[in-house]
């Protein structure tokens, strides 16, 4: 009985994971709303009622809270369909784990990231440092980043070690892609979430904070391979369309952010570094089978020039 539940439960999460993706985008573009045009105006947020002040309030304390969780959902639910409990849980838990351990060290000692603490606005700190919800987002964009690679390295007629091997290198670099965009907003927004203790020589960021979180990544996506390798996947069978949509719009929340604060050099390295291999790993995963040919090779090699 159980297992023939499971297809129509599968069927269930599909449609919610699509609900939760259109939220997670939804509370991002609340989120820049907020940050971009009313903050910046507070004449508007006095104007308000008393309950237009206190959902405004909530929405500051709690809305970055909500987008990450909402996007470590969409994730969850959607590897869990795709890929089996097996495969989601033995990516999550070693992401989970070994970013949250990254990030509470380097708020201790500064390594592997650099001088840095968070302030409030992302929820609940463990033991008093790191948001609860950090290693949410390490999770649900490393993921994408890693699978949608992956899939597209699968496409091309090179040995299997090479394609794990090449997942876990562009895997972290798009999510360190993402963390150009994101990090130099999100530390000098009127309302910052993380300071820099030691600002650096990158629109206020140290460049080890880059190599830390390419690092962790590597670290955490290689863990990850070495499970799977154990059962292995049929990547011709996965869909990327959440992981696609996840990662572009918080490529695109980030990016929104970066343009308000004029920030545009982390907009054009984490389009060459993140966009780019992005759509040329899209386009190799949507390649017939047929189609694993030297064409396919040569554009991933390009790519690795750049």
């Amino acid at each position: 009985m159980l297992e023939e539940a499971k297809p129509l439960f599968k069927e269930i999460l599909r449609e919610k994971e699509g609900y939760f993706l259109i939220s997670h985008i939804i509370a991002m573009i609340f989120g820049l709303a907020g940050l971009l045009l009313v903050l910046p105006h507070p004449e508007f947020i006095a104007s308000l009622p008393e309950i237009g002040q206190s959902a405004f309030r909530w929405s500051m304390m709690g809305g970055g809270v909500v987008y990450m969780i909402l996007g470590w959902a969409t994730v969850a639910i959607y590897a869990y369909r795709q890929l089996g409990t097996f495969h989601w849980l033995t990516f999550m838990i070693p992401a989970l784990g070994i970013s949250l351990g990254s990030e509470l060290l380097g708020t201790s000692t500064g390594f592997p990231f650099g001088a840095y603490h968070y302030l409030s606005g992302l929820g609940y700190k463990i033991s008093g440092l790191v948001p609860f919800t950090i290693p949410l987002s390490w999770f649900y964009l490393g993921f994408s980043s890693y699978l949608i690679t992956r899939v597209g390295l699968n496409r091309l007629v090179i040995n299997s070690w090479l394609k794990d091997l090449g997942a876990i290198v562009f895997g972290a670099l798009l999510l360190t892609s993402w963390d150009f965009v994101l990090d130099p907003a999100m530390s000098q927004t009127n309302v910052p979430f993380w300071l820099w203790d030691q600002p650096g020589e990158f629109f206020g960021m140290p460049y080890q904070n880059f190599v830390g979180w390419f690092g962790t990544g590597v670290v955490f996506m290689t863990v990850a391979t070495i499970f799977w390798r154990i059962k292995p996947l049929d990547f011709d069978k996965v869909s990327l369309t959440i992981p696609a949509g996840v990662y572009i719009g918080n490529f695109g929340f980030a990016m929104i952010m970066s343009i308000g604060a004029g920030f545009y050099i982390p907009i054009f390295l984490g389009i060459l570094l993140g966009i780019v291999p992005l759509t040329v790993f899209l386009w190799l995963a949507n390649q017939p089978d047929d189609s694993q040919n030297n064409t396919a090779t040569e554009a991933l090699a390009s790519v690795s020039q750049l």
